[in-house]
């Protein structure tokens, strides 16, 4: 959910050795209906090309602000597009970012720490400096990239495809439905994580993960990668949004982009009916609100696998919470009602959602998704409990051993750390369920009896239940327990860890391979992936066989120098106390 520059957990953008783009007249082109979209490059390295920048939907400004996205009017039939122009959503991130890194390396090398390390929660200065603004970021940002082997787009265009006008036929893939003579592959679907106030979708390559498959003597798939509104833009709840605008609008330009990829991916040689959406953190947790969406009242959700890395988010059930968080925005751009804040600058809006954000409370984010009664009826846990949701999805999940730690503040140090911990995490959280979670759930007993040697771990067990694990465990069991999990435990097997694992580039771009401790691990992560892509069901030439979850909770440990089949420790009584969302008297 976070992406902290960690020694032992490193987030990049892979570069891409000897790209060599083809004259722009020689890449092909596809005929999306509202534009026509020309190939950024073809890499004569990884074969790959790259489609990027794809509008689809409008742009997000002025009436559209703070509203479920719409789609792209037709534009300039005249004018290829081919996304030379980059585009990231506002970002935001929380200043207690800057203290967490310092303090996990002393907390897990034992080195002291001071235990009072905080960051203002309050009173964040309206005259405060950010750094300078990354000049792909821009609120018009809803966009997405599909990236495709060469062999799969050629092998997916039909024959007989005639253009008029001065394109190619041979160039052109137009918007018409498939014949016989279509080769598809599927489709992997990416969504990124960022705390719900960051990330984008060039955040990875899929180089080597599409290497690793075409390894095994298939073709590759089809990799789409989409932006979604994070921060206010995205999140903003409250009263006034309720009137007039959309709650979780982040969840909407997301179900938007997934039904692009239904109505368009076959153009790039996808098989719209083998489509896998995969995300880590924000982006898995998203996942889990679009399986459950709409209680399951409005049918099959667009896509038919989801393959679920840490997912996260943190519970929001207080309206009083929204609320506050609203009227904090409003305060911040000077305005008092929702209308004039549209009306503002998009300048003064960037503004206002970093300074928002950059006060949050440890280990936490401000925003994220919350029950509106209409996409989110009630919490993802209530609903998978209740059967409200998609049952006829193939699913993957998997979490870290260590999820918790990275949004666990110094301050637990203390005794009465997990009281603040939960009081903060989750505001309005009744008194008698603190004191039933810190005396009963989480007892503080440090003499072995627990799943925790001190205060800290104990802390960030609490959350790593309460934001991540315990959901894959909801989820492997409402899917009746027919699903695959993994657990990566690679010390530190902090949050996010298994990432650069699931995308280990290939030889030749600038990230070095030390930074995996075992690649044979990687390239079984990878051989897991891309083979539920392709047959439903993971499994690795070099690992053991991937069992399915089934009723004793078996999961594949992978630990840096063996794979084994474990118990799932998410099997636990505190993952069923959680569940039904006890923090407001299971509202």
């Amino acid at each position: 959910m976070a992406s902290l520059l960690l020694k032992f957990s490193v987030f990049f953008i892979f570069a891409v050795a000897a790209i060599a783009q083809s004259p722009a007249h020689q890449l092909p082109v596809v005929d999306l209906g509202y534009e026509l979209h020309r190939a950024f490059s073809l890499n004569a390295f990884t074969g790959l090309y790259n489609f990027t920048n794809i509008r689809y939907a409008a742009p997000p400004l002025g009436k559209l602000r703070f509203r479920a996205p719409v789609p792209p009017a037709s534009g300039n039939r005249s004018l290829i597009q081919n996304g030379a122009r980059g585009r990231v959503c506002p970002q935001a991130k929380p200043l207690w970012e800057t203290i967490a890194p310092g303090f996990l390396e002393n907390y897990l090398t034992g080195q002291p720490f001071d235990p009072s390390l905080d960051v203002p929660t309050v009173n964040v200065s309206l005259n405060m400096k950010f750094p300078g603004l990354d000049p792909r970021i821009t609120e018009d940002c809803l966009f997405l990239d599909v990236v495709v082997p060469k062999k799969v787009f050629d092998g997916a265009q039909n024959k007989n495809a005639t253009s008029k006008g001065s394109l190619s036929s041979a160039l052109v893939a137009h918007n018409k439905n498939g014949t016989s003579e279509q080769r598809l592959s599927p489709v992997l679907v990416w969504l990124y994580g960022g705390g719900y106030s960051s990330g984008d979708k060039s955040g990875v390559s899929p180089a080597g993960l599409i290497r690793r498959d075409q390894q095994s003597g298939r073709d590759g798939f089809v990799f789409v990668a989409i932006n979604y509104r994070v921060g206010a833009f995205g999140w903003l709840a409250g009263d006034g949004v309720a009137r007039d605008g959309t709650i979780n609008a982040g969840l909407h330009d997301q179900r938007l982009a997934l039904e692009w990829v239904q109505t368009n991916i076959r153009l790039f040689g996808g098989d719209p009916t083998r489509v896998t959406v995969m995300g880590i953190s924000a982006g898995s947790g998203s996942l889990i609100h679009q399986i459950t969406a709409y209680g399951g009242r409005k049918g099959p959700v667009p896509f038919h696998q989801a393959i679920l890395q840490s997912p996260g988010w943190q519970p929001k059930l207080s309206r009083a919470d929204q609320q506050n968080a609203y009227r904090e925005f409003l305060h911040m751009l000077s305005v008092k009602t929702l209308d004039q804040a549209r009306n503002k600058s998009s300048a003064a809006l960037i503004r206002a959602n970093a300074l928002q954000i950059a006060a949050s409370p440890y280990g936490t984010f401000t925003y994220g998704p919350t029950i509106d009664g209409d996409f989110v009826p009630r919490l993802p846990g209530q609903l998978l409990a209740g059967g409200q949701f998609d049952h006829s999805l193939n699913i993957m999940t998997s979490h870290t051993t260590n999820e918790g730690l990275m949004f666990t503040a110094p301050y637990n140090f203390y005794p009465e750390g997990l009281t603040r911990l939960l009081r903060t995490s989750l505001p309005g959280i009744l008194d008698r369920v603190i004191d039933f979670a810190v005396k009963t759930v989480y007892p503080a007993l440090f003499d072995g009896s627990s799943p925790y040697k001190d205060a800290v771990q104990r802390a960030a067990l609490a959350v790593g239940d309460v934001v991540f694990q315990c959901n894959t465990n909801w989820v492997n069991r409402a899917f009746g327990n027919r699903t695959y999990s993994y657990l990566f435990d690679i010390p530190p097997a902090l949050h996010w860890s298994d990432t650069m694992y699931t995308f280990y580039p290939e030889k030749g771009t600038s990230v070095s391979e030390g930074k995996v401790a075992n690649v044979s691990v990687a390239f079984a992560i990878q051989d897991y992936i891309t083979s539920f892509v392709h047959e439903s069901k993971p499994h690795s030439s070099i690992g053991p066989m991937f069992e399915e979850y089934g009723p004793d909770g078996r999961i594949m440990d992978l630990k840096v120098n063996n794979i084994t089949v474990v118990k799932d420790p998410t099997q636990n009584e505190r993952c069923d106390f959680w569940q039904p969302a006890p923090f407001y008297g299971g509202a």
